[in-house]
């Protein structure tokens, strides 16, 4: 649609698409810290350690690659990152030995 063509009516189905949009963001997200939270269970129970580098090095590697745009690299980064390290954080939460007092 050409700019001169465009009217404020075009507006609110693309809200209603990026609602959409959204809430299976959210259901994804969700979906993907259920599985890795599930991973850190089987690495508490194994003795592991929680973060492994390498694999989030491979992970960054992988969505970088995956992505076809508009975002550029260093966004697709950024934003595996911010999820990477949400996830991380809950699986301390729920998986760390709580500290000896």
């Amino acid at each position: 649609m050409a700019p001169e063509e465009a009217s404020i009516e075009d507006i609110e189905p693309l809200r209603v698409r990026i609602d959409e949009i959204d809430r299976k963001l959210v259901e994804l997200l969700n979906a993907r810290s259920g599985l890795a939270n599930r991973i850190g269970h089987i690495k508490k129970i194994l003795g592991l350690a929680i973060y492994d580098p390498s694999r989030e090095k491979d992970v960054l590697t992988y969505v970088v690659r995956a992505s076809k745009g508009p975002l550029p690299d260093p966004a697709i980064r950024r934003l595996f990152e911010r999820i990477i390290d949400e996830t991380r954080s809950l699986e301390r939460q729920r998986y760390q030995d709580p500290p000896e007092e």
